[in-house]
């Protein structure tokens, strides 16, 4: 059976002008174009190829011989494409964008942005990508008290906490009296194993990791306005390719340093510039 959203091993039936048409060994299925441009060199009928299975803008069935970034129930980070009245499309690395639907996003989504999100076929047959992550996740992680480890936010609660998917694969929180500054859905953190729950969830602890990295970021802001002749042209409202491009740092960890520079008096923070006072 052909699996849309998969990349599986089909075999050509026939070679038209217009591409390879494929099916399964058994021809369980009806035939799917790869079209002619994607067709290997020397392919001839009855040749067995590994192809990606998906929907063009037409909505028929169509294979590929790119490998996507993901594939059908798996965990990837993309990036924001566009944002419509019907939601958010992410890159996938095919021809094609992908859909996630307003009903599958957390909060606000951000163009030029990457998300860590969950591949799925929806009712439509189309792939489809959702931030609702959690179910995705396991409990059984390796790590163990005072570990260190890796994640991205997938979702901020403010009465509970920020959640993490640490490897991109173990559900963990940080509890709200750990959070000290600002952080955005996506961001990568590192923080410390606080506890190991008895399910096998993770507790994190950011505060120690927050302020060595926050007084580090600081600094950067400031040689950079020192050398800019106090002035710079970003601010909190700024984009966050302006921010990567001007300090090299994210727009959460920009906001946090900015935050602590203004509450110690070095600097006038602004929609779109950054001041030393």
């Amino acid at each position: 059976m052909i699996e849309v959203g998969k990349m599986q091993e089909l075999v050509i039936q026939r070679i038209t002008k217009p591409g390879a048409y494929l099916n399964t060994a058994e021809k369980d299925d009806v035939d799917i174009l790869l079209p002619t441009k994607e067709i290997p060199s020397n392919s001839k009928p009855g040749d067995k190829i590994s192809v990606f299975v998906y929907r063009d803008s037409e909505d028929r069935l169509i294979s590929t011989v790119r490998k996507p970034y993901a594939q059908v129930g798996q965990l990837v980070h993309l990036k924001v494409k566009s944002n419509t009245k019907i939601g958010a499309f992410m890159d996938i690395g095919l021809e094609r964008d992908i859909l996630m639907p307003f009903s599958e996003t957390i909060g606000s989504v951000e163009v030029g942005k990457n998300y860590l999100v969950r591949i799925y076929v929806d009712k439509t047959d189309r792939l489809a990508a959702s931030m609702m992550i959690r179910n995705s996740l396991k409990d059984n992680s390796p790590y163990k008290k005072d570990d260190i480890v890796t994640g991205t936010i997938y979702s901020i609660n403010r009465e509970h906490g920020i959640f993490v998917a640490v490897d991109e694969e173990y559900d963990a929180m940080i509890p709200k009296e750990e959070i000290k500054g600002i952080f955005d859905l996506g961001e990568t953190i590192e923080a410390r194993v606080k506890n190991v729950n008895d399910d096998g969830k993770l507790v994190l602890s950011l505060r120690e990791k927050a302020y060595r990295q926050m007084n580090e970021d600081s600094e950067i802001i400031l040689d950079i306005l020192e050398d800019n002749g106090g002035m710079i042209g970003i601010g909190d409202k700024s984009s966050p390719e302006d921010i990567k491009e001007m300090t090299g740092l994210t727009k959460s960890a920009f906001k946090r340093a900015v935050g602590k520079l203004y509450k110690e008096g070095d600097i006038v923070p602004g929609p779109y510039k950054t001041t030393l006072k």
